[in-house]
C-alpha cells in the first residue's frame, strides 16, 4: 500500500488552512500533461526545479563573496537551500502548502546572473533598450522557455501557482513586472512566505559570512538592537563573539525573525478574518509581514549591511571587476557572435540577438564567466 496522489490530496485538506492552496485545486499547466500517480502536483514541480542545470548552477554563483574567495561563504545555491528551510519551516508553522511553498523557494533564484547584484547591473545597463533585465523576470524565463529537459514542450511546464510565485519573488531590491499573473493581485502566502525567508536569509547568512570573512568586526555590531538582543539571549557581548558564539547569534537571529513573521501575520489573518486562498490575493497588502518592531529591526540591520559589508572596498572592487567582466563578454558576444557556441548562435540569428546574449551570459556561473573572459581576451590562454 502506498500514498496516492489522490489521497496526499485528501490529506491537504484535512491538514492545511483554509487560506493554503491546494493542489488539487491547481490552475494547471501551460501544456496539458497526465498527473503523477504519488506526486502531487507541487511535489512533481519541485522535482523539476532541483534537476535543472540552472539549479546546479547556482553552486557556482555568487551570493556576496565570488566563488574563489573561500570555500565556506554561502553561494547562491547554499542561499536557496537555506531560504527553502526557512520558507518551508513558516508554511509548516502557519499550515500553508509547503510543497508549493518549497518549489517557489528552490526556483526563485535561478535566473541570478553571475557575480550576484553586480552581474544584473551589469545586464541590465546592457539590455536597458531592449526590455531591460530582471532576475526574476529571468528565473520565470528559465523555467518556462529556456530549459531544455522535454521534448513536447518548452522549459519544464510548471503549475501556475509556482510560475506565479517566481515573477511575484519582491524584496526591497527585487521588483519585476508580473503581467500574465494577475499582477493587481497578491502573490499566494505561500509566495509570500517565501519573499519573507529570503530576507530572513539574506539578512542572518551576510552578516555570518561577513563576520566569518573579517570584513565584519563584532565590536562594530554595538548599537544595533537585534543583534544586541540576540546576544543578550544567548548570554555574550557583541564585542566578544567566539566562533560558537556566532553560530549560536546566528541562529537565535533567524528563529527570533521567523517567531516575529508567523505570530504577526496569524495574528493579521485573525483580525482581517482571512478564510480563502481568494481573499489573500484581494488583500490589500502582503499579510505575511513583520511585526512594526521587527521591521524597523531589519531595516537597522539592513542599513548595517549595506554600509559595512555590501559597500566595504573589498567587496566593491569585486563588484567593479565583475562588472567590467560581464559587460565586456556581453559586447564581444554581440559583436562576434561566431565566437558563441553552435546552438546560441542558431538562436542568436533567429531571434533577438540582445536578449540571446543575455540569456547566455546570465545563465553562466562565476568561475565560467571567469574562463571565457580569459579566452577572449588573454593572448596567452588556450581557447
Amino acid at each position: 500500500m502506498f500514498a496516492t496522489r489522490q489521497r496526499l490530496e485528501d490529506n491537504e485538506y484535512a491538514i492545511l488552512a483554509p487560506y493554503a492552496v491546494k493542489s488539487r485545486e491547481t490552475r494547471g499547466r501551460t501544456y496539458p500533461e497526465e498527473e503523477h500517480a504519488y506526486r502531487t502536483a507541487f511535489q512533481r514541480d519541485r522535482d523539476r526545479i532541483v534537476h535543472t542545470t540552472a539549479f546546479r548552477r547556482l553552486e557556482y554563483k555568487t551570493q556576496v563573496f565570488i566563488n574563489y574567495e573561500g570555500d565556506h561563504y554561502r553561494t547562491r545555491l547554499t542561499h536557496t537551500i537555506e531560504t527553502a528551510q526557512i520558507a518551508r519551516t513558516i508554511a509548516r508553522a502557519l499550515m500553508l502548502n509547503e510543497d508549493l511553498t518549497e518549489s517557489i523557494a528552490l526556483a526563485h533564484d535561478l535566473g541570478h546572473t553571475p557575480f550576484g547584484h553586480s552581474g544584473e547591473a551589469a545586464l541590465h545597463e546592457m539590455m536597458r533598450e531592449h526590455g531591460g533585465f530582471n532576475h526574476n523576470a529571468q528565473s520565470l524565463r528559465r523555467v518556462e522557455y529556456l530549459e531544455e529537459r522535454y521534448p513536447g514542450f518548452p522549459g519544464l511546464n510548471l503549475t501556475w501557482e509556482v510560475r506565479e510565485g517566481i515573477i511575484k519573488h519582491t524584496t526591497e531590491y527585487d521588483m519585476a513586472d508580473a503581467c500574465g499573473y494577475e499582477p493587481e493581485c497578491r502573490a499566494s502566502l505561500e509566495g509570500q512566505a517565501v519573499n519573507a525567508a529570503d530576507e530572513i536569509a539574506y539578512n542572518a547568512h551576510d552578516l555570518d559570512d561577513g563576520l566569518r570573512s573579517g570584513l565584519i568586526q563584532p565590536e562594530e555590531l554595538a548599537g544595533i538592537r537585534v543583534w544586541e538582543e540576540v546576544c543578550a539571549r544567548i548570554g555574550t557581548t557583541p564585542g566578544q563573539l567566539t566562533e560558537m558564539d556566532r553560530r549560536r547569534a546566528i541562529r537565535e537571529l533567524i528563529n527570533s525573525a521567523v517567531s516575529d513573521l508567523v505570530a504577526s501575520c496569524d495574528a493579521a489573518l485573525v483580525a482581517q478574518g482571512i478564510d480563502s486562498v481568494a481573499a489573500v490575493r484581494l488583500y490589500p497588502k502582503n499579510l505575511m509581514a513583520f511585526s512594526p518592531e521587527m521591521t524597523a529591526k531589519n531595516k537597522e540591520l539592513r542599513g548595517f549591511l549595506y554600509s559595512h559589508l555590501y559597500r566595504h572596498y573589498r567587496v566593491m572592487r569585486m563588484q567593479v571587476k565583475a562588472h567590467r567582466l560581464v559587460v565586456s563578454l556581453f559586447q564581444e558576444y554581440l559583436q562576434r557572435p561566431d565566437q558563441l557556441p553552435q546552438a546560441v548562435q542558431r538562436r542568436y540569428h533567429e531571434g533577438d540577438p540582445y536578449r540571446v546574449v543575455c540569456d547566455y551570459v546570465a545563465g553562466m556561473t562565476d568561475r565560467y564567466a571567469l574562463e571565457e573572459y580569459r579566452k577572449l581576451f588573454d593572448p596567452e590562454e588556450r581557447t
